[in-house]
């Protein structure tokens, strides 16, 4: 749940070793590089070719960089290689972990990410690769260990922590609500419940659009196993986020959330808010300038959705 990093390193900076174990993947000589836009991490993401006209997409990352991300790449590399062939994912070439540098190797995929404020066309194509994806990681593989009411317990904290400090821009409805939000995003956490290996980050950025229509969901450090709506609930939100549809009827109309209980998902709506807000004013992690920006963008946009939700009154 995060934006464009403006601070990445690319393929040339990479420590010579590094390089030479990805090309030992590869087996072949990477021969041109080109750095990849959009994302919050500060390592490198490039899309390479090689000597032999073989093409791949490449991202590595050490502690330097920023100390978290080594272990999201470790995360990634162990559910990237449990995927069954039939999810909407590129497929895992290899990965290189010296203790220090991780790099992960992926098949290239062509493609663009989805126009935002979102497209009609391009929307319902997303939505429809998420719920079939549902089905393909239906059970969720075992190299899921984690929850998405153990991964996501300390954010949807986010209202009790912005009621014990309150900011002093902190909205007006807020701030007459927070101990109905507290409840609310409470109540979202119980509802996480589930056994569908979901994304847990479905954004825009991480979705790439084939020339074929076709969709490929990419970047999948923070899956877990949770409820089949969760993905398609966290695409809404960032439609929400840029503008131009209804969420509402989105979450309607839609097969794996038309029948949720819709307390359940102004719930989850609830603690990814307070998130947002919370993480919003929180100094930057190191290396990643950008976050904090965009967590406020997307929290000051699903206030008003949230507050109609609760039945309190609009900004």
């Amino acid at each position: 749940m995060t934006g464009p990093s403006k601070t990445r390193l690319h393929w040339h900076e990479l420590p010579a070793h590094v390089r030479t174990a990805i090309e030992a993947i590869l087996d072949d000589r990477v021969v041109a590089a080109e750095s990849q836009p959009g994302g919050f991490s500060p390592g490198t993401a490039d899309r390479i070719r090689t000597a032999r006209g073989g093409r791949a997409f490449v991202k590595a990352v050490s502690p330097a960089q920023n100390d978290r991300s080594p272990d999201m790449h470790r995360a990634e590399a162990r559910i990237a290689a449990a995927l069954p062939a039939d999810a909407p994912t590129p497929r895992l070439l290899g990965s290189h972990d010296d203790g220090d540098w991780i790099a992960l190797v992926f098949a290239d995929v062509e493609g663009r990410h989805p126009v935002t404020p979102w497209d009609a066309g391009e929307l319902d194509a997303a939505l429809s690769t998420l719920e079939a994806m549902a089905v393909a990681l239906t059970p969720a593989p075992a190299a899921a260990t984690a929850t998405a009411t153990e991964r996501l317990a300390t954010d949807f904290g986010g209202w009790r922590r912005i009621a014990e400090d309150p900011p002093a821009d902190l909205d007006p409805w807020a701030r007459a609500h927070l101990s109905g939000l507290c409840a609310a995003a409470d109540h979202g956490l119980t509802a996480l419940t589930g056994d569908t290996l979901c994304h847990l980050d479905v954004r825009a950025d991480n979705l790439l659009l084939g020339p074929d229509g076709t969709v490929t969901v990419v970047d999948w450090p923070w899956a877990c196993r949770g409820p089949a709506w969760l993905d398609t609930l966290l695409t809404v939100v960032n439609v929400q986020v840029y503008g131009g549809h209804d969420p509402d009827e989105l979450l309607a109309t839609r097969p794996l959330t038309s029948h949720v209980d819709p307390t359940d998902l102004t719930g989850v709506l609830a603690g990814l808010t307070g998130f947002f807000l919370d993480g919003a004013r929180q100094p930057p992690p190191p290396g990643i300038p950008t976050v904090r920006a965009f967590q406020r963008l997307q929290g000051d946009a699903l206030l008003p959705w949230l507050a109609r939700r609760l039945d309190g009154p609009a900004r």
